[in-house]
């Protein structure tokens, strides 16, 4: 037995020796004259960031500190490293309400003047500006088209065509009802971005109302586009447009649904078609079209455009110069088409050709060009959040609460947020 017991001591101190050699190790590789990149562990194991990453590496001979944080941690362990002085050079971002976590301001470089800029596209760039005009990041990541997604081979059968006014779309979907179709396959069991798309064009096209609702000088409940949108919602559940089964509807249901026929429209983005659309059914990728979303907000609907990974760099960095070098890198036409060659995405540079773009997108490109607005709703307006708008919406949806009711509970949720934010003014 003391034999044993020696030889499982043995046995530990070695685990500790092997364990103490592999700290030691990993100390090692970190690279004190190199850059530091921040960011979620899963967005940094993209392809096309390993690409770039390994590719700057071969160019330059320089070396990246990747500081890889666990995606569900992210935001909370940031903001703590950047309370701590643990900041890094570079740091990885959506443009959304949690940004105001780490104090834009004194924390990051404005980019308005960097040689790269002219390449991004109107979308791009705008996702990645502030309100005041100040581009905050490089858009770095794969992007889509958010909008009213069609059979057109159902459409082309029954004669019908799509929409560009909310009354052509109003009488679109009761002529699908009509004649035994769902014209809209509402995910209402889980599902919660359909109605950001909605809200976009009410704060994107006017300023005033997102700085507003953000300074707390008024709420949703003052907003005649906001009612005017979840009246319509309601009213096009009680005419059976969203079938009757919407409430029951999940993310995994949506492919049968859109698949078989049961519904023609559905509120979504392409590259779900080539990630989530099931082959097999009897409607695939090329049967279907897209036109814009229509909520009763905007006379001439709206598409959503992509939520953009932006690459941001630290000004009271002693390598500021070194990280917006990257970013030039980076930013660099045959660097990035190196790096999202044959990748699914919406160009963000007006160089990119190696991407692979929708064919959905590319035919309603001059649609998408009058009527896009850079994602608003989700990323912009302080304690937004999609599940509890969707958890109120599905109150009203159950008669539990009426119209005014519904928004009233959004401005409880959206205000106790940003009370746990701390947001000035909340």
């Amino acid at each position: 037995m003391k034999k044993f017991f020696s030889m499982l001591l043995i046995f530990a101190m070695a685990l500790s020796f092997a364990a103490c050699d592999d700290k030691k190790d990993k100390q090692e590789e970190y690279d004190e004259n190199a850059i530091t990149i921040m960011g979620k562990k899963s967005d940094l194991a993209k392809s096309y960031m390993t690409n770039i990453f390994e590719r700057y590496k071969e160019s330059t001979g320089k070396n990246i500190n990747i500081i890889s944080i666990d995606d569900s941690d992210y935001e909370t362990e940031a903001e703590r490293r950047f309370s701590d002085g643990e900041t890094p050079d570079i740091f990885m971002h959506f443009h959304n309400a949690d940004l105001n976590r780490f104090d834009v301001d004194n924390n990051f470089c404005y980019l308005n003047d960097e040689n790269w800029v002219g390449d991004l596209t109107d979308s791009a760039r705008s996702y990645c500006t502030d309100e005041k005009g100040n581009l905050l990041g490089l858009p770095y990541w794969e992007s889509s088209v958010s909008g009213c997604y069609y059979n057109k081979t159902l459409f082309d059968s029954l004669g019908l065509k799509p929409a560009s006014t909310q009354a052509e779309f109003d009488a679109l979907c009761q002529t699908l009802s009509e004649i035994g179709y769902t014209p809209i396959c509402w995910p209402a069991d889980g599902c919660s971005w359909m109605m950001q798309f909605g809200l976009d064009p009410v704060f994107a096209d006017d300023p005033s109302i997102l700085r507003k609702i953000n300074n707390n000088e008024i709420n949703y409940s003052d907003i005649p586009q906001v009612e005017n949108m979840f009246k319509w919602i309601s009213d096009a559940a009680e005419k059976g447009w969203f079938g009757d089964k919407y409430l029951e509807t999940g993310m995994e249901d949506i492919s049968d649904i859109m698949g078989s026929g049961e519904a023609v429209m559905v509120f979504i983005w392409d590259t779900w078609f080539y990630t989530d659309l099931k082959e097999g059914n009897e409607y695939y990728v090329d049967d279907f079209a897209l036109m814009p979303v229509f909520m009763n907000t905007v006379e001439n609907g709206t598409y959503e455009g992509g939520n953009l990974n932006m690459m941001m760099v630290n000004k009271n960095s002693d390598k500021k110069e070194e990280a917006l070098d990257f970013l030039e890198f980076c930013a660099a036409e045959e660097n990035y088409n190196a790096a999202f060659d044959g990748i699914s995405t919406v160009s963000c540079f007006k160089g990119q050709t190696t991407n692979i773009q929708s064919e959905m997108v590319t035919d309603a490109s001059a649609s998408i060009a009058k009527c896009e607005r850079v994602s608003t709703a989700a990323t912009r307006i302080i304690g937004y959040s999609a599940d509890e708008v969707a958890s109120a919406l599905n109150k009203l949806f159950k008669k539990e609460i009426n119209v005014s009711e519904c928004i009233d509970l959004m401005d409880k949720y959206r205000t106790k947020e940003a009370e746990a934010q701390g947001i000035e003014g909340f």
